[in-house]
């Protein structure tokens, strides 16, 4: 099982500095990888994207020019193999199975975070970081899934 990561788009822009100490840690956490332990990849962090989350990374932190940004982080663990990209259709194939009308009623979250579910319902783990109450209301309550969604990195045993 992959150790992997929703991080959502408001959580991002934490990475550039200033960060707090558990910050600092899930950076460390993501960075971390010996590129000669091929075997044990999975056992290192992956982060789960969509283009449209990874659009949504890059126009919210463009200025920053920490050496930690979510950019920097992003480019490392595709270059190591570790980012895990779902594809739009992935995305609209899920939807389509899970989606129900009545679903869709219940779903608090805006049109777009509602592409950002199945990121999330479609990872091994299923951890997320979100502050939007709605998005996390809609992670914890989507039926047939058990989610794990926290506001703050030490609140969820990522690096377990």
């Amino acid at each position: 099982m992959k150790r992997d990561l929703y991080i959502d788009n408001n959580i991002a822009s934490k990475f550039s500095n200033p960060q707090d100490k558990e910050y600092i840690k899930l950076t460390k956490w993501l960075l971390n990888f010996d590129v000669n332990d091929t075997k044990n990849k999975d056992q290192y962090a992956h982060l789960m994207v969509s283009q449209k989350l990874l659009t949504e990374y890059l126009r919210s932190s463009q200025n920053s020019k920490s050496n930690t940004s979510i950019p920097i982080i992003i480019n490392k663990l595709l270059s190591e193999g570790r980012l895990i990209i779902i594809s739009n259709d992935a995305i609209k194939k899920f939807r389509s199975a899970y989606f129900t009308k009545a679903i869709e009623k219940r779903l608090r979250c805006n049109e777009e975070d509602r592409n950002h579910i199945p990121l999330v319902l479609l990872s091994d783990r299923k951890y997320a970081l979100a502050y939007d109450i709605s998005l996390t209301h809609d992670l914890k309550k989507f039926p047939g899934f058990t989610v794990f969604v926290e506001k703050r990195p030490e609140k969820l045993p990522y690096d377990k």
